[in-house]
């Protein structure tokens, strides 16, 4: 008979633990985002979905030299060249990218194609959203990275 009133004890001081941990977090805000809803909070360093970025007088900072797609390591940037007009420049270089595409099905978003380039022209956003149907979605061509949208996130300190 003591070993089961023993026994008993300890289960009802388990579970009174148990019941203490909930009741502390009861209280306390939820941890879950309301994603779209809400923003997310993302680190300023956090590696997302490809940008180029153009200069303030609108013209494009990639000169088409090639350098992010020897660069990456799993070959997912193709970058195809062409001279500049000089009546009409793309680019102040000679060159620019006349076509650039990026396959996010086979990136590791390293980020070896934003070290490479010369003219900070390619970054990795924060954009982490990149969910598609489609696999031919996923190849991300030069408009679609020229214009990438203001993604739902809030910076938070590091």
């Amino acid at each position: 008979m003591a070993v089961s009133i023993d026994r008993f004890m300890k289960g009802a001081t388990a579970i009174g633990k148990a019941m203490g941990v909930t009741l502390k977090h009861l209280g306390t805000k939820p941890v879950t985002t309301e994603y779209p809803n809400e923003p997310v909070p993302v680190y300023p360093r956090f590696r997302g979905k490809h940008e180029l970025r153009r200069y303030d007088n609108g013209m494009e900072r990639c000169i088409g030299c090639m350098l992010c797609e020897a660069a990456c390591p799993t070959d997912a940037i193709y970058v195809d060249a062409s001279e500049n007009d000089p009546n009409n420049p793309t680019s102040p270089g000679e060159r620019y990218a006349k076509t650039y595409e990026i396959n996010l099905l086979r990136c590791v978003f390293c980020g070896d194609c934003e070290e490479a380039c010369p003219t900070e022209a390619i970054v990795l956003g924060h954009d982490f959203a990149m969910a598609n149907y489609n696999r031919r979605d996923f190849i991300l061509t030069k408009d679609s990275l020229l214009n990438p949208g203001d993604p739902n996130v809030v910076i938070r300190p590091e």
